[in-house]
């Protein structure tokens, strides 16, 4: 049974002894937890790799100094220029001592030696296992902003070395890969807008028009605030005017791209692209007006129907009002309407239409 003991303010629980040895188990536990947290390791010529912060290494007796002498192998190799014996090292250590504290160290210098040495991939694979096993490291951000220059390397046409020497060929597609796996580790930093830009990017270099807009389309939704956002709207309709055909094919793109053009100007009326979206904005009505003048032709002059003609003209007025488009059916509609006259029958003074007389034919046996 538990009971409750006064000491200055506050109540405390009198625990039997064996709840109370596995309490201050705990406790201490805790607490070497939290000063491992703040533990960080230290590199100095002289001394070698040391843990400031007063954690402990995670290993003890033998583990703990191979692990050691591992970590001051990789870093003594890594100063002489060795950077293949000091990945070996890091490796090692990473592989063999995964829950000390050594490890997300070696695997970010694992990593930034890659890097160094342009194995691109294989830097970009040790930094993503040192933030999914370790994400709590201090390096996080760091961590991101190296993946991301990564991907622009090789989005932008880096060529990796194999074995760190020998030139490989381009691989741009990866470089999209690398950058929608900067965008899944971390959505809410700096880094996650510029991914996507640089995905749409990618994208129209590869003439991926459905999958660029679906990147921009990401971009705008999920990050309306960023100063990227002007730049992703433009784009957007840009990318959506690329796919207009003219007035006679179908017109959904050009009502996406009008839409964005027109919500970039409302949005963002002090941008320096104003004047290139309402030149867009204006191309975009004009097409579509003409497609409504297309439509009310067929009608017109291969149907004779005028009650459909008069409907698809009086869109095209409606779509783009005072310009060029909208007066050409205004003519349009002018035709129609002579053109109906001139088929109605006459009123007689009786209020009775006029039947035209009938053709008298002279047969001749």
């Amino acid at each position: 049974m538990v009971q409750l003991w006064f000491a200055g303010n506050i109540f405390m629980p009198t625990l039997p002894a064996r709840a109370l040895r596995a309490f201050c188990l705990l406790f201490s536990l805790a607490l070497i937890l939290s000063v491992a947290a703040r533990a960080e390791l230290v590199w100095t010529s002289e001394t070698g790799w040391r843990i400031e912060g007063g954690a402990l290494s995670g290993l003890s007796g033998p583990e703990g100094r191979n692990a050691i002498e591992l970590m001051n192998k990789g870093r003594k190799a890594e100063e002489k220029n060795s950077r293949g014996s000091a990945i070996s090292a890091y490796k090692k250590v990473s592989k063999k001592y995964p829950n000390s504290i050594y490890a997300p160290e070696a695997l970010y210098r694992a990593a930034r030696l890659y890097l160094a040495r342009k194995q691109y991939n294989k830097s970009f694979t040790f930094f993503q296992d040192m933030i999914s096993r370790y994400p709590n490291t201090p390096r996080f951000n760091e961590v991101i902003g190296e993946q991301y220059r990564i991907a622009s390397a090789l989005l932008d046409g880096a060529r990796p070395r194999y074995w760190g020497w020998i030139p490989g060929f381009k691989n741009r597609e990866k470089g999209l890969e690398y950058f929608e796996v900067v965008l899944f580790n971390a959505p809410y930093s700096d880094y996650a807008p510029l991914a996507l830009m640089n995905v749409a990017r990618g994208h129209q270099k590869f003439k991926n028009t459905e999958e660029a807009i679906d990147a921009l389309d990401r971009m705008i939704n999920n990050y309306p605030q960023s100063l990227l956002a002007p730049d992703a709207y433009i784009q957007l309709a840009k990318t959506h005017a690329s796919l207009v055909d003219g007035p006679e094919y179908d017109q959904t793109s050009t009502k996406e791209a009008a839409t964005y053009f027109e919500d970039f100007i409302i949005l963002f009326p002090n941008d320096p692209n104003i004047a290139a979206a309402a030149t867009g904005q204006a191309k975009m009505k004009t097409v579509l007006a003409e497609s409504k003048i297309t439509m009310g032709d067929f009608y017109f002059y291969k149907r004779s129907n005028w009650v459909a003609a008069k409907v698809f003209y009086n869109e095209a007025i409606t779509a783009y009002p005072d310009s060029p488009v909208a007066e050409k059916a205004k003519k349009r509609l002018a035709a129609v309407e002579a053109d109906m006259a001139s088929r109605m029958p006459q009123i007689g003074p009786d209020g009775r239409p006029i039947m035209p007389k009938k053709k008298k034919f002279l047969w001749i046996f």
